[in-house]
């Protein structure tokens, strides 16, 4: 899946944009709108916290790195048990999940109050008043994608695309 990323002038602009990625079937929980405070989306599809924050980033790196510090304290107290303990490989596997729950709850906690990082060149546009939509799609879409935006809304302006984005958010 790739984000592409699109300034929309207005609020109807999006609304209209949106009924066209939905009539090319683009499902709607694979767009994400977001504006300034205070703006009415009524009924649009607004962006959700995954989206606004580095929620997702942080949690992966918290993963890798707790479950990587959590098998390295496993395999220490393996060669050296505490108090004459015997412990095996279980231990271990059990310090590596620990440590990578520890460490996806720690880095999520950091992650959601991050602004998303990817949306730092977006900031003035919006506090503009523009709409920024976010839309993934499959990477074979990308370009049928953007012509249908471009043919159809001429005063929306293309601001690039992601290169890969995580499947689950």
């Amino acid at each position: 899946m790739r984000r592409l990323y699109f300034l929309l002038p207005d609020v109807e602009c999006a609304r209209l944009v949106v009924d066209d990625l939905l009539l090319n079937h683009i499902e709607e929980r694979h767009i994400h709108l977001l504006a300034r405070r205070g703006t009415p989306m009524e009924d649009l599809p607004t962006a959700s916290v995954a989206q606004r924050t580095d929620l997702i980033p942080a949690l992966e790196r918290g993963v890798a790195v707790g479950g990587a510090t959590g098998a390295l304290a496993g395999l220490v107290a393996v060669a050296v048990p505490p108090a004459g303990l015997v412990l095996g490989g279980g231990a271990v596997l059990g310090l590596a999940v620990a440590g990578a729950g520890l460490g996806a709850w720690m880095s999520s906690l950091m992650g959601i109050s991050t602004p998303n990082s990817q949306l730092k060149r977006f900031e003035k546009a919006i506090e503009d008043g523009h709409i920024l939509m976010m839309v993934d799609v499959p990477v074979e879409r990308v370009e049928e994608t953007e012509e249908l935006v471009r043919r159809h809304h001429p005063e929306a302006d293309i601001g690039g695309t992601e290169p890969t984005i995580p499947p689950f958010p």
